[in-house]
């Protein structure tokens, strides 16, 4: 009855992504593309099948599960609807193969900048746009949203965000996590709308905007043009872009703080702090080492700046070749992809706040070197962090860089070199996206063979969903439980 229950809950998680399909079933049905037609139609009629009868069984069974279950039912979450936001690829007629499909789809609820592509803009409009809601709805996560609109079902739900959300500790702004999801969907909602007035400000048309608005606050990157942000040449424009990513690596809970009012967390939050110094940082050092390239302290702000957010806040947009760029500013760009953006936000990778931890933790270890009696604690946030999160941590933190070092191995021995297989781990890990070598902002996924595009589909769904929930699911114990 138990795994009856869970498979009504994951048919019921997934009917979210009919309201998903249907704007880009109407921009194909009014382009009159029957393939197109028939590539939306089809998931959307294998999701009502079986999230209608899920439904309807809810109102008569309310469940609750524990946390364990949460990891099950979000990670095959994830996995369905992942495949089944390939459908619209494949049946699309453009040319994608199944693996291919699923790579793109999973890159986009994923958030990660990375495509098989190599001809964006020859893409039907429906697709483009599908290609892009993706990112959006995975940018919050699928079950957030489907948390903050089905309070009624009896499912505990912080059991889903728990094992969804990305961070170390996981935080009820309201007493009632159906509250919180709805608020932290309002804040996203309302910057992306206020992010799609400004590119309409800036020169861009409506269908243009709101697809890079979608992106770029999902901190996933990928654009409706062959070029990218690129291609409009605006230096508002970029600036625009700039602000936004670097908000959208910022942890939303502080957002609905400010609201309620509560400005001083802004400031006493470690994690914001360590957030806001290493952009500052490494901000100065491209913009430095840029100077001589393009020879205006506004240009070399204009392009440094907005490719170290890009790659802080794991967005993995492009405004130029920074292959070409002097070493340091190459070396600046490379350290960033192993810090990600804060607990809260968008933005993947290992997160700000685990190198805080870390950071302290380290700090701590010496200081005891020189006082072996003294007992020293990691402070966040002004407060006394319990000691089982630098233990979580440091765990996290292993285990994080044991798959960037089996995903590295396993893409080396396909015949690519060793740099850009580490750089591609290290990327589709951190849900960045971009990298180095092979995947270089003027290159693309494309070139890898079949198995390796599997691996890092599953890689990419793993790191958008913090390691552990999927990772546990391998464990011996976790199924003995």
């Amino acid at each position: 009855m138990k795994w009856l229950m869970m498979l009504r809950i994951i048919a019921l998680t997934m009917g979210i992504a009919v309201p998903m399909l249907l704007p880009a079933f109407g921009i194909a049905l009014a382009a009159g593309e029957f393939l197109l037609i028939r590539a939306f139609a089809i998931p959307m009629g294998i999701t009502l099948v079986f999230a209608v009868p899920a439904l309807w069984s809810f109102k008569k069974t309310p469940f609750r599960f524990g946390p364990q279950d949460g990891f099950l039912l979000v990670f095959l979450t994830w996995i369905g609807i992942s495949l089944l936001g390939a459908l619209p690829y494949y049946l699309s007629g453009v040319g994608f193969s199944f693996v291919d499909a699923v790579f793109e789809s999973a890159c986009g609820f994923a958030t990660t900048g990375a495509s098989t592509l190599s001809e964006v803009e020859s893409l039907p409009r429906a697709l483009l746009f599908w290609r892009s809601t993706t990112h959006w709805f995975g940018g919050m996560g699928i079950i957030l949203l489907t948390v903050a609109l089905m309070p009624l079902l009896g499912v505990g739900g912080f059991q889903l965000i728990k094992a969804e959300t990305p961070g170390p500790e996981k935080e009820k702004i309201t007493p009632k996590i159906t509250a919180t999801a709805k608020m932290l969907w309002l804040v996203y909602c309302g910057l992306t709308v206020i992010l799609f007035l400004l590119y309409c400000l800036g020169g861009m048309k409506g269908f243009d905007a709101l697809c890079h608005a979608f992106t770029t606050m999902a901190s996933g990157g990928v654009s409706t043009k062959n070029k990218g942000i690129s291609f409009y040449d605006s230096p508002f424009i970029d600036l625009v872009s700039t602000v936004f990513m670097f908000l959208a690596g910022f942890n939303f809970n502080l957002y609905v703080r400010l609201l309620r009012g509560k400005f001083t967390d802004l400031w006493r939050n470690s994690e914001g702090r360590a957030y806001l110094c290493i952009f500052i940082i490494a901000s100065g050092l491209i913009t430095g080492s840029l100077l001589e390239v393009y020879g205006s302290l506004g240009r070399a702000a204009r392009y440094g700046i907005y490719q170290v957010v890009s790659i802080l806040s794991t967005t993995g947009a492009i405004v130029t070749d920074y292959e070409t760029w002097p070493s340091l500013a190459q070396g600046v760009l490379f350290i960033l992809m192993f810090i990600g953006g804060c607990s809260g936000s968008t933005a993947g990778g290992l997160k700000v706040i685990r190198h805080v931890v870390l950071w302290k933790q380290a700090g701590n270890e010496l200081r005891q070197l020189i006082y072996p009696q003294g007992i020293f604690s990691v402070q966040l946030n002004r407060k006394v962090g319990r000691k089982d999160v630098v233990y979580g941590v440091a765990g996290f933190a292993f285990l994080y860089f044991l798959v960037i070092a089996a995903t590295t191995l396993i893409t080396a021995a396909s015949g690519t070199d060793l740099f850009s297989a580490f750089s591609a781990a290290l990327s589709v890990t951190g849900n960045i996206g971009v990298g180095f070598g092979a995947i270089g902002p003027s290159r693309h996924y494309g070139a890898f063979p079949d198995h390796i595009k599997w691996v890092f589909s599953f890689v990419m769904i793993s790191g958008r969903l913090e390691l552990w929930t999927v990772l546990v699911l391998f464990s011996p114990e976790y199924w003995r439980r």
